[in-house]
This record gives C-alpha cells, structure tokens and sequence, in this order.
C-alpha cells in the first residue's frame, strides 16, 4: 500500500472536508476556528465566493497558458492590479510558483544585477525549504540540515530580536546595526555583498517584527555600499499586518519585494516586483518556468486583490489584530508561562517560557493541542518551536475574534495547569 511520507505529520488531527470564511468543517461536521489560514494562504477566508467565481469561470475557459510561450487575460490584469498596490518604482514583475522559488528568484536577479558574489541574511530568518533558500534559512536547524554542503556566499547577521535578548527595542536595533557594520568590515565586504535580505516579521524565527529604526538602517546601508534590499514579504503581505506590505510600517522601500502566499487565497502564485531597469539587468533565459502565473491563479489572485480592496481587509486586519491582540495580552498577564505577546497585525504570536525564562516548546504544544478540543487550530513556531502563532484569514469579525479567544483562555488554562 502507498501512503504519505511519516515526516509529513499534521499539526492537528482533523480531517478538513469544507472550508467557509474562518472556519474549517471536519468529516462529522464539527466546526473549527480556524487560526492557521493555510499558513496565512487564505487571505480572504477559505472560499470566498468572488473568488471562487473567479477561478471557476478560468477554469472553463483556459486552464493553463504558459507565459513564457503565450499571453493571457488573467496575467495582465494581475499585473495592472498589483501596479495599484506595489510601492512606487516596482514596475517589474515575475511570477512563479513558491515563496522558495520567488525568494530564489530575488537572489538571482541580486546576484546578476550587482555581480557580487554575498548574500546578508538575518539571524532567525526563513525563506524556504529549497537549496539556495534553505541555505539563506536560520530560523532553524530543521529546514537546512542534512543535505549539505548548502549554498556558499551566505552570511547571517543579527536580527533585533528584543526579547531573545534580554533588551528593549532600541538596544537591540543598536546592535544588530552595529554588528552588521561589523559583518561588512571583517566576512563580507560591500564589494561582495549583491543584497541583504530580510522578513519585516520574521515569521518561522518566531513572529518578532523589525524595528523601523533597523529598516531604515538596512535601507541606509545598502544605498551606502550599493547592495540591494530584498524584502521577503511572503507572509506579511497583502494586508497580514494590518498594512498592504509589512515594510509599510517602518517607511522603507525595497529595490526587490518577494510576494506569495495570501496574494492568491489558497492558488500557487508567487512573484518577485523590482524597478524594470533594475528586472533588465538579469540574465537572458534566468526567469522562467512551466507553472508560473497560471491562469487559474493569477484569475483567483485578482479577484483577492479585489476583495482586499472592496471589503477594506487591509484595515479589518489592523483592527481585528488590535483586538485579538488585547485579549492574548489579557491571558498572558494571568500567565506567567507566557512571556511575551507580539507581532503587527493579523500576525500574532504568544511565546512560552520556563520558569527560568527560558523557551518552553513542552507548554506551548499542549497548549496548541488542547486549543483543537476547544475547537481552534493553531500553529507553533520559534527555533523551539516554543511559540505559538495566530494568523486567521484578514475577513475575521469580533465575534470569530472573541469566540477564538475564549477557546484560547481554556486551551492555556489546561495546558499550563498540566505542566
């Protein structure tokens, strides 16, 4: 009998058979809260009704035209949509099929564009599970082990991760910006350094966002020695902070932005957007690929920019994340496993901590499946995976917001109550 791999383990047990906004329906019927959004692929809620017109009429008319051999309508619409949403300058795009791929796509055109060798990524960073993306990955060890030798022309570089270290923000921005001058002077000097590359959150590292202050370093930097900024947006964009892009929060532009994940609802789409003299300067034959902008995605990913923009999800998310965020720090006040709460947005995360402060990946997992009785599906992250995150689709209301926190209340009270 054939089976799936034994290292592809459900984070919960259940059994989805339909999806409807934020819920999911298992095999008997149970509704669930559902906190994962496909790992914040469902940006407008499993199913929304526009988009699945969208891709219902593609599907009946032309399921796949492959643009590097022909043009189709559903492409160049998604190009002039994203025009309307895309910072000022990105007028080139490229689309393909994965955040990985995208990210490797970046790097790619970094590398061409500059003729330098360095990649700079941040510490607890993640871009993707492939060769060249698992090698620029340290949010941890799991996504890169046990393949090597990784990719060469790598060097890693502090992230202000406040917490992890013990320090308020503006500490931890000072030094994270001073051992980057560090880094350019003694590993990787400017003259081998073709981009930086960072995540406004990071996200696998554990939900921690940037510091506006640290943006605007990078950015500084990289105009100083003529590097480029490579912003990986894959989870922050489309409105997951509560901003159409996570880099709109710390006033910054990138010189190439990496996009997937909610821009199609739940289609495989991803894409790199970068200013076209600077898209010119890749190689002939570089940007390719037999699945990229597939009609059927690129139908469903305008009609999800369509619906972020009609239904105002990009400020329901900045709302709706306020509130969810107020009760998570209402529970962990009255917990002292909890030890922080943070993120931007619909991107939320509640790391656990041991008694001497130290991560709890125990806790955090029996807090995590205790929330799937109470009906609420989440997911961890974190190097221990001691963090447990929340990124429910961007058309939440208070009542799917309140209902979700009231099952988080009673998953924590009996996952700490049993440590």
């Amino acid at each position: 009998m054939t089976a799936l791999s034994p290292h592809l383990r459900q984070a919960t047990p259940v059994v989805a058979v339909r999806g409807e906004g934020v819920h999911l329906f298992d095999e008997d019927g149970r509704r669930y809260l559902d906190f994962t959004a496909g790992i914040g692929v469902t940006s407008t809620g499993h199913c929304h009704p526009r988009v699945v017109e969208a891709a219902q009429e593609q599907v009946g008319t032309l399921i796949h035209g492959q643009y590097t051999t022909v043009m189709h309508p559903p492409l160049r619409r998604l190009v002039d949509r994203l025009g309307e949403v895309l910072p000022a300058g990105l007028d080139s795009l490229f689309f393909t099929n994965s955040g990985s791929e995208a990210v490797e796509a970046a790097l790619r055109l970094a590398r061409q564009a500059t003729g330098r060798p360095n990649v700079l990524v941040c510490h607890g960073g993640f871009h993707g599970r492939t060769v060249a993306a698992a090698a620029m990955t340290t949010s941890g060890t799991r996504f890169r082990s046990g393949f090597s030798p990784l990719m060469s022309g790598v060097v890693v570089t502090p992230f202000p991760t406040a917490y992890r270290y013990g320090w308020d923000e503006e500490t931890a921005t000072r030094f994270a910006l001073r051992e980057l001058d560090y880094t350019l002077q003694t590993i990787s000097s400017p003259a081998d350094t073709a981009a930086v590359i960072v995540e406004p959150v990071l996200g696998e590292g554990g939900y921690v966002p940037a510091t506006r202050a640290f943006m605007e370093g990078l950015r500084e930097r990289a105009d100083r020695h003529g590097f480029l900024l490579i912003l990986d947006e894959v989870q922050t964009g489309v409105g997951r902070t509560g901003r159409f892009w996570g880099h709109d929060h710390f006033g910054v532009t990138p010189d190439i932005l990496v996009t997937a994940k909610g821009l199609a609802s739940g289609f495989p789409l991803s894409g790199i957007a970068a200013p076209e003299e600077l898209m010119a300067r890749a190689w002939p034959g570089s940007q390719g690929g037999t699945y990229g902008a597939n009609a059927v995605a690129c139908a469903a990913a305008c009609a999800t920019l369509d619906v972020v923009r009609d239904e105002k999800l990009v400020e329901n998310a900045e709302a709706m994340g306020a509130r969810l965020r107020q009760g998570l720090e209402a529970v962990a006040d009255r917990t002292p496993a909890i030890g922080d709460v943070r993120g931007l947005g619909l991107m939320l995360g509640s790391e656990f901590v041991d008694a001497d402060g130290g991560p709890d990946p125990e806790t955090a997992s029996r807090v995590q499946r205790a929330a799937v009785g109470e009906g609420l599906l989440l997911l961890l992250c974190g190097a221990w995976n001691q963090v447990v995150r929340m990124i429910p689709a961007l058309v939440i209301d208070e009542t799917a917001v309140d209902a979700g926190l009231e099952a988080w209340a009673a998953a924590v009270e009996a996952g700490t109550s049993r440590a």
